[in-house]
């Protein structure tokens, strides 16, 4: 039904990976929409339509679905961290199974996709060790709104650690102009490193009155303005240096199961011989470098590139290469037993899957955090021979439409 002001009365059909449901408008045509939840029937407003597809805001939920429940946070809907607060935590888990079954089928190509059950975190709330926060015009600290590049000025947040939580608002960002954005990483002990980001060339002074680590970040310079340019992460037993630039997952709790289920599940033996690619600080190889005969660890950023070396120091049969994975792996006179792949959302290079299948390596793991590019490159590995053993999906980011996932490919026989 569409009334004379534009707004349409939709029935949502399903989640679909974003974050938005789906329904359709009353020609058929396929239209997605924030916050509601399937069998929902709600009114909606056109706010971008194309040949194929439409995008709308939520104007009004008309039938509400039995599964939603009361947002926790007063800025839900407004602030764009958070997409399924308004759906209970076993819900999103199923949600985000259903998704990612949706993405290696449709994406991929894979009928049966081996999905196993989605392995909840521990806590659904205050799980982030690592939180960013745009700086508005105000120099109030905030989130970018839904959609949008507007920064919204925030009172609270349930996803950081509670360390984080008490420490964010205690910063004034008032004194301190040409700042972007403020990174704030919480490690053992809840030390805290607080990172100042700058897109001008110049940093300008700083001042905090604050018991923490400090950092002063320009694309041509960083400067370390209180304490040390790093903190330590203790996973597992395992003591991890992280720098200001260094990716790190940020949800320890769950890190920890991740790095536990791969132990548990990977081939290993004396003489393996594995490559830990998009390798970062050395999560994975850690505790992997004590179990196989060598490691090779591949790493763009060189901050991550030095937290490797510092934290896989103890181990002799350990080498990592500064360079991106695609630039190296052709080019190296190796065949691995083993190779493990961590790739951002952008997913693997294409030159590095075709390089692994053209070495023949025998099993491949997968750590995504994007099940459509999952999907795009297990449809790559099928195509060079591997198969899909199973996949089994790591909830790192309650409240969020994000997807954690570990895929294991192993090499089909020729013989």
């Amino acid at each position: 039904m569409t009334d004379s002001e534009g707004l349409h009365e939709v029935e949502i059909i399903s989640l679909v990976y974003g974050g938005n449901g789906m329904g359709r408008l009353a020609d058929g045509k396929a239209v997605f929409v924030p916050y509601v939840l399937p069998g929902e029937k709600v009114l909606v407003r056109l706010v971008d339509e194309q040949q194929r597809h439409a995008i709308a805001e939520l104007v009004k939920v008309l039938e509400a679905s039995a599964e939603r429940v009361a947002p926790r946070c007063k800025h839900f809907t407004v602030c764009g961290g958070c997409h399924y607060q308004h759906l209970s935590y076993k819900q999103q888990t199923a949600a985000k199974e259903a998704i990612l079954i949706e993405q290696l089928q449709r994406i991929g190509g894979i009928e049966n996709p081996p999905v196993h059950p989605m392995i909840p975190a521990p806590t659904p709330w205050h799980y982030r060790n690592t939180v960013q926060f745009h700086i508005s015009d105000n120099g109030k600290l905030g989130y970018q709104k839904y959609a949008s590049h507007e920064i919204i000025e925030i009172e609270e947040c349930h996803l950081p650690e509670a360390a984080l939580n008490e420490m964010w608002p205690l910063v004034d960002m008032e004194t301190v102009p040409g700042i972007q954005r403020l990174g704030m990483r919480c490690g053992a002990n809840e030390d805290i490193l607080l990172n100042f980001e700058s897109d001008a060339l110049d940093l300008p002074e700083i001042s905090l009155d604050l018991p923490v680590s400090v950092v002063l970040q320009s694309p041509v310079d960083t400067i370390v303005a209180a304490g040390d340019d790093a903190v330590t992460i203790t996973v597992a037993d395992q003591m991890f240096r992280v720098s200001a630039g260094s990716f790190f997952q940020v949800n320890t709790p769950q890190a920890e199961v991740m790095v536990k289920y791969l132990l548990s599940n990977l081939p290993l033996k004396d003489d393996t011989v594995l490559m830990d690619v998009y390798c970062g600080v050395g999560l994975f190889s850690a505790f992997l470098a004590s179990r196989v005969k060598r490691l090779v660890g591949i790493e763009v950023s060189p901050s991550a590139c030095e937290d490797f070396a510092y934290n896989l120091d103890p181990y002799e049969n350990v080498e990592i290469y500064q360079d991106t994975a695609e630039n190296v792996i052709p080019n190296l006179d190796l065949t691995p037993d083993i190779v493990i792949v961590d790739p951002p959302r952008s997913g693997v290079h294409k030159a590095v899957l075709d390089a692994v299948a053209e070495k023949n390596v025998p099993f491949v793991v997968y750590v995504s955090c994007d099940p459509a590019t999952l999907a795009r490159d297990a449809r790559r590995l099928i195509s060079k021979g591997y198969s899909l053993e199973r996949v089994v999906p790591i909830d790192m980011f309650p409240q969020t439409y994000h997807i954690e996932s570990i895929s294991f490919f192993e090499k089909k026989s020729t013989s």
